[in-house]
């Protein structure tokens, strides 16, 4: 199985990619928008791909069926991850990168960026596969396990940069569970920057600015 996705595309040949993983119940289409307000330098050529992940029931929606990296059986934050589901969806976001990679861009030209359960899958494979990414961008987020870090980490990047961020007023995943993300990543001698914003279990016009920064310094190079 191969995820299904949409992309934007640059104006030339791309030269870098940004993976970026959308929340429960969304799909591709939640974040394709945003690119215009990235307002990329068209000089970098940067894709956008978009995934979309694959439908499964989720337990605390009534088994309802919806587009999820993982079930969710229950709110607290030390079992909301359903491990499995992580590691099943983590491999289909690696063959996606390689089937990018396969394109022609070296794989530190590659960015992971996922919000909410896409930021869970986006910090599993990043802190576990063997390639150096150029970046990753985890937004309103936790992590799957975190205590389970240490034994699995892989060092390929431990000097890529983390860009973690997470709103104040979060509804849905409550901050300390970003703080906790990032002290892992920490602890196991991950390069974090934490931003926290005032807002709810969203993105913020602020935070775009940032994100564009950001993408800007670790892709420029």
């Amino acid at each position: 199985m191969s995820l299904p996705y949409i992309d934007v595309n640059p104006q030339q040949p791309a030269k870098a990619v940004v993976i970026w993983l959308h929340g429960l119940g969304d799909t591709g289409h939640g974040f394709a928008p945003i690119v215009p307000e990235l307002k990329v330098d068209p000089a970098l050529a940067v894709r956008f791909v978009f995934p979309h992940a694959p439908t499964r029931p989720v337990t605390i929606n009534n088994g309802m069926m919806m587009n999820a990296w993982y079930d969710i059986k229950s709110l607290d934050l030390d079992n909301r991850a359903d491990e499995e589901g992580v590691i099943e969806s983590a491999a289909l976001v690696e063959a996606l990168i390689g089937a990018e990679m396969a394109k022609g861009i070296d794989s530190n030209k590659i960015v992971l960026a996922g919000f909410s359960q896409g930021g869970v899958v986006a910090l599993h494979v990043a802190t576990r596969i063997k390639h150096k990414l150029a970046g990753v961008l985890a937004m309103s987020t936790y992590m799957c396990k975190p205590q389970q870090l240490a034994a699995q980490a892989h060092t390929a990047n431990r000097k890529t940069p983390f860009f973690v961020a997470h709103g104040s007023n979060d509804e849905m995943v409550p901050m300390m569970a970003g703080k906790q993300a990032k002290q892992a990543l920490e602890d196991n001698q991950y390069q974090v920057q934490w931003r926290q914003y005032p807002m709810g279990h969203s993105v913020c016009p602020e935070q775009l600015v940032d994100i564009s920064t950001w993408l800007h310094q670790h892709l420029g190079g």
